[in-house]
């Protein structure tokens, strides 16, 4: 159902064009309030915050450690990675204190992000049928979940093998690597949201499926093409090695087969409320004749 079919608070009336403009605005309003808010909170906590985003880079980080570890026990030194401390540099007057507001604007957005999703939800979710909203509940919980799972899956996993493979890669000895602090943030924060960003397949693929555009037919037909693009995408944000490659695919293929599923789920509750409805319409014509 459009968003313009949506009642007004009374429940009695439709909503103008303006009214759906005002509510829309105090949505965003709220969720960049939800953002600032937790902007100030990463802001006063400098050494958390640092602490945080530049854990991927030491030696002693979780993940480092513990493919060292793995690379010592299968004896494959490859695997070792960021076993010298980067070292970082500023090149501006002010591009430490432009940075610690960069970083925690970002930190700010995506803390915010439950409120961001919940703040549109409640915009939309009287434009859906009754029905509708029955099964999208619980939709931005399971969103924000796959969200926040995404990102730790980008700071845990895919940072520091981008890292390390960014930081040692050269053209020529004689060109030494200087990293600006700004530049690691950037790639860090840009690894984090776009794999929290592509957890979400499988909420895509719910709402895509609900309005007809994606079945899970077609994404068992094309289940071979998207392996492969996978892969493609695994090889282009990790070092080039089979091992890298594969521990990136394999959550990314997970998602897809689970996405199938429910894609399934959804097609199987359409087809028994087509079923519903035909049915309650006979019962009328009987009933009528």
């Amino acid at each position: 159902m459009a968003i313009f079919g949506k009642k007004g608070k009374n429940g009695e009336k439709e909503m103008s064009f303006l009214q759906h403009l005002e509510e829309l605005r105090w949505h965003i309003i709220r969720s960049i309030l939800a953002i600032v808010v937790f902007m100030i909170i990463a802001f006063i906590f400098k050494n958390y915050l640092f602490g945080i985003i530049l854990g991927p880079k030491s030696p002693e980080f979780i993940t480092n450690r513990l493919l060292c570890q793995l690379g010592e026990y299968l004896k494959t030194p490859a695997l070792c990675i960021n076993t010298k401390p980067l070292n970082l540099i500023s090149i501006k007057m002010s591009g430490q204190i432009t940075t610690h507001i960069t970083a925690a604007m970002v930190a700010g957005v995506i803390l915010a992000f439950p409120v961001i999703l919940w703040e549109f939800w409640q915009f939309f979710k009287p434009a859906l049928k009754a029905n509708e909203a029955r099964y999208a509940k619980g939709a931005v919980l399971a969103a924000s979940g796959l969200f926040f799972i995404g990102v730790l899956f980008g700071y845990f996993m895919l940072s520091p093998l981008s890292i390390h493979f960014l930081s040692s890669y050269e053209i020529d000895p004689q060109v030494v690597n200087q990293i600006n602090v700004r530049s690691y943030i950037g790639t860090l924060t840009s690894i984090c949201l776009a794999t929290g960003l592509v957890f979400e397949l499988p909420i895509i693929t719910f709402f895509l499926t609900k309005i007809g555009i994606l079945t899970p037919k077609f994404m068992r037909t094309y289940r071979k093409h998207a392996i492969v693009v996978i892969f493609i995408i695994a090889a282009i944000i990790t070092p080039p090695d089979v091992f890298s490659q594969t521990l990136v695919a394999i959550p990314l293929l997970i998602l897809y087969e689970v996405s199938i599923i429910i894609s399934s789920r959804v097609m199987k509750q359409k087809e028994r409320d087509r079923n519903e409805f035909f049915g309650e319409e006979e019962k009328t014509e009987t009933a009528t004749s």
